[in-house]
C-alpha cells in the first residue's frame, strides 16, 4: 500500500464516508419535467436548454432524419452519477457513439466493480483527507483503496486480454466492456463502459494517456514488456468514417475540452485533409459553463465553428449553447428526450461496423485524391490553350 493509504494512527476515515452513496441516475421521461421545460423554461439559459431539448427530441431523433449522434463528455460527470443518463440514452438508441475524457471512463469502472462513492462536502480539510486516505472530487468522497483496486482490475485485464499491437480506443473500451459483462454480471445497468459494449456503442478517448487507464497501460508496457499501443490515428479515421457515413450528423457536447474538438475536427479532416466534401454538422447542442470571450475551444460557439467547416452554415437555427452546469442540465435534458415521442429508436451498433466504415472512407479518399491529381494534370493544358 502507498504511504497515503493507511491514514494517521488513531484516526478513522469512516466519518467522512457516511454521506449517501452516489448512484447512477436513470431518467424515465417525467411528464412533470417535460411540463417544466415546456412552460417554465422560457428565456435566458432556461430558454436555451428548452431549445436544446426541442432540437434533440424533435429534429435529431426524428426517424426521417436518421441522424448519427455523438455525445462528448468532459468534466467529472461519472463521479457525480450522470453515467446513468448516458446508459439510458444508449439503451434507447439515442446516442450512437461517445467521446469522453479517460477519467470519466476510469471512474465509471468504480461503479462496475461495485465500489461506492459518497456525497460529501467541498469544505473539508484536504490535508486531513490526505492523511486519512480519502479522495475528494469537489464534494464526492471515496477511499484511496477504490483507486488501487480499480487499478488492479485494469492491470489484470490487460494481462488476461493479451491485447497487443496498435489498437483504437474504441476497440480497447469494447474489450474492456465485454470483460466487465463477463466478470460482473448485471453491471451494464450501472456502467457506461459495460453498457456501451452490450449496445454496440463505440467509446473513444481523445487523450488516452491522460487518465488512470492510460497510466496502467503505460505500466503494462514498462513492467510486462507489452506491445499494446493506443493508436490515435485509428481513432481519427474511425470518427471520420462514422461522420462520413451519416445521413445527418449531430452532437451533444457536455462541457467542452478535448472531446469536443476531437468530434468536431472530423468534418474539417474530411474536406481539408482527405478532400471529401461532406460538409459540417447538421445539429449542434452544447451544455457548458465556458465562455466565448476567453478564446478557448470549450467556449467556441457553433457560429464560429462554421468558418472551420465544422457546422453547416445553413443550419445555425438548429444549434444552441446552454450556459449551465452539466450536472443540472443534462438530467433534465435526458428526462425530456426519454419522454418524447422519439424517445426510442433502433440502435446503429457502430462498434461492429467500424472496419467497413473505414474501408469506405479509404475508398472515397483515394477517389478524391485521384480527382485532384487529374485536375492538376489538366491545368497546364488549359493554360497552354489560353496563351
Amino acid at each position: 500500500m502507498p504511504h497515503r493509504a493507511p491514514g494517521s494512527p488513531g484516526h478513522s476515515a469512516s466519518h467522512y464516508l457516511t454521506g449517501k452513496a452516489i448512484k447512477y441516475y436513470r431518467p424515465r421521461g417525467s411528464g412533470e419535467v417535460r411540463q417544466l421545460i415546456e412552460g417554465g423554461f422560457q428565456a435566458f439559459n432556461a430558454g436555451r436548454l428548452s431549445e436544446a431539448c426541442h432540437i434533440f427530441a424533435d429534429k435529431m431523433l426524428a426517424p426521417e432524419h436518421d441522424t448519427t449522434i455523438g455525445l462528448t463528455v468532459a468534466g467529472a460527470l461519472t463521479p457525480a452519477g450522470l453515467g446513468g443518463c448516458a446508459i439510458e440514452l444508449m439503451e434507447r438508441g439515442l446516442v450512437d457513439f461517445i467521446i469522453s475524457t479517460g477519467a470519466n471512463l476510469y471512474h465509471d469502472l468504480h461503479y462496475a466493480l461495485n465500489f461506492t462513492l459518497h456525497r460529501g462536502s467541498p469544505f473539508l480539510d484536504d490535508v486531513e483527507l490526505y492523511e486519512q486516505g480519502i479522495i475528494r472530487i469537489y464534494d464526492v468522497l471515496f477511499p484511496a483503496s477504490v483507486l488501487l483496486e480499480t487499478d488492479a482490475y485494469i492491470r489484470d485485464f490487460l494481462v488476461r486480454s493479451r491485447l497487443s499491437g496498435p489498437i483504437a480506443t474504441s476497440e480497447f473500451h469494447y474489450r474492456l466492456g465485454l470483460d466487465l459483462l463477463e466478470r460482473q454480471p448485471g453491471c451494464e445497468a450501472h456502467s457506461v463502459v459495460a453498457c456501451a459494449a452490450q449496445t454496440g456503442v463505440p467509446i473513444y478517448t481523445s487523450s488516452p494517456g491522460d487518465s488512470s487507464i492510460g497510466m496502467n497501460i503505460a505500466y503494462h508496457e514498462l513492467m510486462n514488456g507489452s506491445t499494446l499501443m493506443i493508436d490515435p490515428n485509428r481513432d481519427v479515421n474511425e470518427i471520420c468514417a462514422i461522420i462520413l457515413a451519416g445521413e445527418k450528423n449531430g452532437c451533444v457536447i457536455l462541457g467542452g475540452g478535448s472531446p469536443k474538438n476531437f468530434y468536431l475536427q472530423g468534418q474539417p479532416t474530411l474536406w481539408e485533409v482527405y478532400g471529401i466534401p461532406k460538409g459540417g454538422n447538421d445539429y449542434f447542442i452544447q451544455i457548458t459553463t465556458d465562455q466565448v470571450v476567453w478564446g478557448g475551444l470549450s467556449g467556441a460557439t457553433p457560429a464560429e465553428a462554421v468558418s472551420w467547416g465544422k457546422v453547416n452554415p445553413g443550419v445555425l437555427p438548429d444549434t444552441v449553447v446552454a450556459y449551465c452546469d452539466s450536472t443540472i442540465a443534462f438530467p433534465l435534458f435526458c428526462e425530456y428526450a426519454v419522454g418524447s415521442a422519439n424517445g426510442r429508436r433502433a440502435r446503429k451498433e457502430l462498434v461492429h461496423k467500424r472496419d467497413a466504415l473505414v474501408a469506405d472512407l479509404l475508398r472515397q479518399a483515394k477517389a478524391a485524391r485521384a480527382d485532384r491529381a487529374a485536375t492538376l494534370a489538366a491545368e497546364p493544358a488549359e493554360i497552354d490553350r489560353h496563351r
